[in-house]
């Protein structure tokens, strides 16, 4: 980039970094699952890691919009039986519904991007929990207060 174009842009294009290190791991409802809320994306969705030990299920749910999963770390079994490990990418539209587990010896690590509602499916596909911007904002903003953390602006 040339100095003209540097300085025509300094300052008008801020990033906004976050030491994750810094974020605290949300513990969801399903035992052996835990969240860490990287940025809320207005009322689009949110980027978060997801972590889970081993034989934790994540159960029968269906997206409402887009969802990208890179897996870091650990290995997770969808309900087709492929196998989704370390370094591999997952893209899953609108729509998509699914189930699937972690499984090996090591906690699963993934950096996922969620648009839209994640429905939680019960008997005849009925909706009986929703997971979404508003939701994992609330659960956020709900344990720093119970831990006396200051809830940053994600």
């Amino acid at each position: 980039m040339n100095a003209f174009v540097h300085d025509a842009l300094q300052g008008l294009l801020p990033a906004n970094l976050t030491a994750t290190s810094a974020l605290p791991w949300i513990p969801a409802a399903t035992p052996g699952k835990w969240a860490k809320p990287l940025r809320f994306l207005g009322d689009r969705g949110f980027v978060e890691l997801l972590r889970m030990t081993p034989g934790t299920v994540m159960p029968l749910h269906r997206h409402t919009g887009d969802v990208h999963v890179y897996t870091l770390v650990g290995q997770r079994q969808l309900c087709t039986g492929e196998i989704v490990g370390a370094g591999d990418y997952a893209f899953e539209p609108a729509g998509h519904i699914d189930w699937w587990k972690v499984v090996g010896e090591e906690d699963m690590l993934a950096f996922a991007v969620v648009m839209g509602d994640v429905e939680f499916l019960g008997p005849g596909g009925d909706v009986i929990l929703r997971a979404n911007v508003e939701s994992q904002r609330a659960a956020y903003q709900q344990h720093c207060r119970d831990h006396r953390l200051v809830a940053r602006d994600l």
